[in-house]
């Protein structure tokens, strides 16, 4: 992303392929693969069998108005979708968050915690903290029936917005909320979002890494 945001790849131009950034980024294909189908969903990049992934023409503006909505992605793989409420708190912001969401000293945010799943087979795991200095209507809608991410998609425009990519391995906590080993792959998407300079929300989404395969062809 941030060769992208620095021109180091232009708008137009083909980016490496998925062998080439893995050995680059010292990360799987799996996982190179899922990043760049986020960032297509983004609207960051163009993929096209046969001719490449390209970098959007306008990248920053795609970038910034399009989040997808994992229910709308998990109902176009043609799966069944349901969700499930975890945790709907209102804290002290901790230490890392207050950090990553600029907030004053005991700053109170909105911590949510969600599970997604396709075909009732955990899809992925939501771990958000929203400002509610920026967005106090979050603390009076219950996420019983609706995801944060989609809410957050539907009321709460955004000017700006930030992702890094990683692959991570399961510990036991996050092995029992997805339903897989300790130790097995993960890929993970780290977003926040701003509106003008007030940061709006920051999560974690956590994704099981056996729920996506690479296929290719020569």
């Amino acid at each position: 992303m941030e060769k992208i945001k620095s021109r180091y790849w232009a708008p137009g131009e083909i980016i490496p392929g998925e062998e080439k950034l893995a050995e680059e980024y010292g990360c799987s294909r799996m996982t190179v693969n899922r990043a760049v189908r986020e960032l297509a969903e983004c609207g960051v990049v163009e993929r096209k069998r046969k001719s490449g992934t390209r970098v959007a023409h306008q990248p920053d503006r795609a970038a910034k108005l399009q989040i997808p909505i994992v229910r709308k992605e998990i109902v176009a793989r043609g799966s069944a979708y349901r969700y499930a409420l975890l945790e709907n708190s209102v804290e002290i912001a901790p230490d890392g968050v207050k950090a990553k969401l600029a907030l004053a000293s005991n700053s109170k945010v909105l911590h949510i915690r969600c599970l997604h799943f396709a075909d009732e087979t955990p899809y992925q795991y939501e771990d958000r903290w929203i400002n509610l200095d920026r967005v106090p209507s979050a603390k009076d809608e219950s996420f019983e029936e609706i995801s944060p991410n989609e809410w957050l998609v539907e009321k709460e425009p955004f000017s700006d917005a930030e992702h890094a990519f990683s692959a991570e391995i399961a510990d036991k906590e996050i092995a029992d909320i997805l339903g897989i080993r300790e130790g097995d792959a993960l890929f993970v998407v780290e977003r926040r979002t701003w509106q003008q300079n007030d940061t709006i929300t920051a999560v974690k989404l956590t994704f099981p890494g056996a729920s996506y395969k690479l296929i290719s062809r020569g």
